[in-house]
């Protein structure tokens, strides 16, 4: 990938960045490592070049294979619930690694990914993506992600990028039960909720975030 199509020029200038991260913030979003995220990582990138100039709306846009890159206020607003007021996330589980933009954001912020996505071209085409990027905490797999990926386990946190209509049991099992997170949507089209999860022993306590509307979480592999 070229340094001017990383850049952006036009409709993905810093300006047009700039702008998106002022509506965060004057939507909520108060983390400034994860605004600082959201400003440099090139969201353009992550989308077919027709819909480039419409990549720093605040909207979800197609990415083929009826998948969805998240809007940038859900993105933001997942990762801040992620981060919380601890310190470093050392071990980080992401289901659904789509376009790789949401693993972009998070990324530099934790001590390692490990993401999983079900459609293996979508995976491809992420891998290349983080690379050009310079992300290399990422490790990648291509499988079911209500499952997880035990070999890894426990997770400090685990963030869910598409909506099951129940939470997972495998993936309460594989948090950590000193604090381990887990931030999803959950519910049936038209009534999810974003919900974050944390394990404390055998205990979890739910917290509510708003409602959001995500692509539903699918087992088996494409």
């Amino acid at each position: 990938m070229t340094d001017a199509r990383l850049a952006g020029i036009g409709m993905t200038s810093a300006r047009t960045r700039e702008r998106l991260v002022q509506r965060l913030r004057e939507q909520g979003i108060r983390d400034p490592q994860v605004l600082d995220r959201v400003r440099n990582v090139p969201r353009h990138v992550f989308v077919d070049e027709a819909l480039a100039s419409r990549a720093y709306e605040d909207t979800a846009l197609p990415i083929g294979f009826g998948q969805t890159i998240s809007q940038p206020y859900v993105v933001a607003r997942m990762t801040e619930a992620l981060l919380g007021p601890l310190g470093t996330l050392n071990n980080v589980l992401e289901i659904g690694t789509g376009c790789g933009y949401q693993t972009a954001v998070l990324a530099p912020l934790v001590g390692r990914v490990s993401t999983i996505e079900r459609i293996k071209p979508l995976l491809d085409r992420a891998k290349l993506r983080l690379k050009d990027l310079g992300i290399k905490n990422v490790r990648f797999r291509h499988g079911d992600g209500s499952l997880g990926w035990k070999a890894h386990a426990p997770y400090d946190a685990i963030l869910v990028a598409a909506a099951p209509h129940a939470v997972p049991p495998a993936l309460l099992g594989q948090l950590s039960p000193h604090g381990g997170r887990l931030v999803l949507p959950v519910g049936p089209e038209g009534a999810q909720e974003l919900v974050r999860i944390t394990r404390r022993d055998e205990q979890y306590v739910r917290d509510k975030l708003g409602s959001v509307s995500f692509v539903p979480l699918v087992g088996g592999t494409g």
